[in-house]
Order: structure tokens, then C-alpha cells, then sequence
């Protein structure tokens, strides 16, 4: 048995376009502040923008795009629950597994990063 969540929305921006779309945001959403966890400069925090999510600008050297983040205590269990529901590998990095839904959106398969407790009253469980 595992716990899963939606806990992040990003926008995927070309690198050399992030800063400015981080701008574009954070006034359209009214977030104010934008910063980087320390140690991971390619992602620019919108905090505040959607009430239990975080939010963030991604820089990447691909297409722009907007994908989601599952937060869960066990990525392995996570992983292989959704490749049952169709999702496709992509990639690794890190300890986080992206996968390709049907449909082709991605999304990333991380380990529990909010709030403990937060995490468990938002968590859904799985068998």
C-alpha cells in the first residue's frame, strides 16, 4: 500500500524564456514573490499561486509546455500503478520518474516533498 498525490503544476519554458515567464505568472496570478529552491536554479517557485499546489516556472531546452508532479511515498509502487493505467517511461533523474500519459502529457513521479502532514491529509491511499 502506497499514498499518492497531484502536488505540483509547472510551466516547461525554454530556458532563455523562464525568467520572463515567471513574470508573466506571477502578475497574472497575483503571486508576488519568485524564487529558486536552493540548489535548483532551473525552477522558479510561484509561490502561493494555487492553493495547495505548488507552482513553478521550469526551464528546459525543449517545447514549452505544462506538466504535472505526483508526490508519493513510494515512486517505485507510483510508477508501476500508472504504467498499468497506459503511462509510458520517459525518463529518470534524481530519484523522479517521468512518464508520458495516453494523450501525451508528461509527468513526473517524485518523492513526498510538502509538508508530512499536509501530504497525508491530501494523499489518496492505493493497494
Amino acid at each position: 500500500m502506497h499514498r499518492s498525490r497531484l502536488s505540483t503544476l509547472l510551466v516547461d519554458a525554454r530556458t532563455q524564456d523562464a525568467a520572463a515567464s515567471a513574470a508573466f505568472w506571477s502578475g497574472a496570478l497575483g503571486t508576488g514573490e519568485v524564487d529558486s529552491p536552493p540548489g535548483e536554479p532551473q525552477f522558479l517557485s510561484l509561490h502561493g499561486a494555487v492553493h495547495g499546489l505548488v507552482m513553478a516556472v521550469q526551464a528546459v531546452d525543449d517545447e514549452p509546455r505544462y506538466h504535472v508532479d505526483l508526490e508519493t511515498d513510494d515512486v517505485p509502487a507510483e510508477v508501476e500503478r500508472l504504467l498499468a493505467l497506459g503511462a509510458a517511461e520517459v525518463g529518470r533523474w534524481l530519484g523522479c520518474v517521468t512518464l508520458r500519459a495516453p494523450g501525451g502529457h508528461l509527468l513526473c513521479v517524485i518523492p513526498v516533498h510538502s509538508d508530512p502532514e499536509e501530504f497525508a491529509a491530501r494523499s489518496r491511499v492505493w493497494p
